[in-house]
């Protein structure tokens, strides 16, 4: 008899690939060999010189047929000196695991590989078993997930049901599943106004107040106050530019950005319109040329509480015993895309050392977290 796969071995493995994003630096390789061994039909799906991978246990487009969606590219190290264990050794030391990855997310993927390969050599299900593998989360996750979704819908692959295994765990593993996720949007303000000398100001046009009266607008003005299942929008600026390094010179242009997390009250659109509505005010106002553009990184989305999220909610209780909190708390994740597909929950490891120095997880963590994914599968299949 096959002995278990185990995901801490595998997740040690993945570490060692230097996939740092867009590199795939083997790791979805490594991932193709072992489940084509386990009888998955695997399709590699490279778009724009990203790699990704698609694996499917059971009938192409069962009616019953539950995904996991992750993704093996990681964020640079940054200061390797400063890592206690090389950062892609993928070192075991008294039981944590060390290593780019460790936690985000390569820990999540080996995971739900491991529970999926044992579970369709153990009870094989009538339904399918599909893991959409994504090189390009980290990225600007153009050709990751999208490309996985896009070639699904032409090669007749679906989803019933899909959980994405980011970390969502603020504390503890399995005191959060998310269910929805806030917008995300940035937008640049170039405003050009005429350069002259400070002591003349009358014969130039500074385009420093017009930006700055610009910014405390937008930062001061209150979005909403939340919703029913979101916290408040918020807005943050986070870069303002002049490049001017002489105190006696107005300079001819100055720029900044801002970020804006949204929930389901707004729309990247609406948001857009009122941006451009403030920009065109302040150039009125002041006037100078003020340019906007702004860049849409997914709109906000929500699964509702219901079997999806039930499901999964049983089955960490049932693992860890704590009943987690639904929430839609946090940053983006490729669940904004998964959404446009079926409906989507995530559910993975706790996420305090990820992206850090020194990223590390309890490897009794990574065998609990298989331990739910298996779980899961045998209650949707039952």
């Amino acid at each position: 008899m096959t002995a278990p796969l185990d995901p801490v071995h595998l997740t040690q493995s993945l570490i060692r690939c230097k996939s740092v994003t867009p590199e795939e630096g083997g790791a979805l390789v490594l991932l193709d060999e072992l489940l084509s061994e386990a009888g998955f039909d695997c399709t590699r799906v490279d778009r724009g010189g990203v790699a990704n991978l698609f694996a499917r246990w059971g009938a192409r487009g069962h009616a019953r047929s539950f995904g996991f969606n992750g993704h093996t590219d990681v964020v640079p190290p940054g200061d390797v000196a400063a890592w206690t264990h090389a950062p892609f050794s993928g070192d075991l030391e008294d039981g944590i695991l060390w290593g780019r990855g460790a936690t985000d997310m390569k820990s999540g993927v080996a995971a739900f590989v491991a529970a999926a390969v044992d579970f369709v050599r153990t009870t094989p299900p009538d339904g399918a078993i599909v893991l959409a593998i994504t090189g390009d989360e980290e990225g600007d996750a153009v050709n990751g997930t999208a490309a996985l979704l896009d070639w699904m819908g032409t090669a007749g692959e679906a989803m019933s049901a899909c959980l994405v295994g980011e970390p969502t765990c603020p504390e503890e593993i399995g005191d959060m599943i998310k269910i929805g996720r806030r917008g995300s949007m940035s937008a640049w303000f170039r405003v050009t106004g005429v350069q002259g000398h400070s002591a003349y100001p009358h014969r130039a046009k500074n385009p420093l107040p017009a930006l700055a009266r610009l910014l405390d607008r937008l930062a001061s003005h209150e979005l909403d106050q939340g919703s029913d299942h979101f916290d408040a929008s918020t807005l943050a600026v986070v870069t303002i530019d002049t490049g001017n390094p002489a105190t006696n010179v107005i300079p001819a242009e100055s720029t900044a950005a801002v970020n804006i997390r949204f929930n389901d009250l707004h729309s990247g659109a609406s948001l857009s319109r009122w941006l451009e509505e403030e920009a065109d005010r302040a150039a009125t106002e002041f006037g100078v040329g003020i340019e906007c553009r702004v860049k849409i990184s997914g709109e906000s989305f929500l699964t509702p509480p219901g079997p999806l999220s039930d499901l999964v909610a049983r089955a960490v209780e049932a693992e860890t015993g704590r009943r987690p909190v639904l929430s839609t708390s946090g940053g983006t994740s490729d669940a904004r895309f998964v959404k446009d597909h079926c409906p989507v929950v995530e559910f993975g490891l706790v996420g305090k050392t990820m992206h850090q120095v020194d990223e590390h997880v309890p490897a009794e963590q990574i065998a609990q977290l298989k331990a739910i994914y298996s779980r899961i599968l045998a209650d949707y299949f039952t």
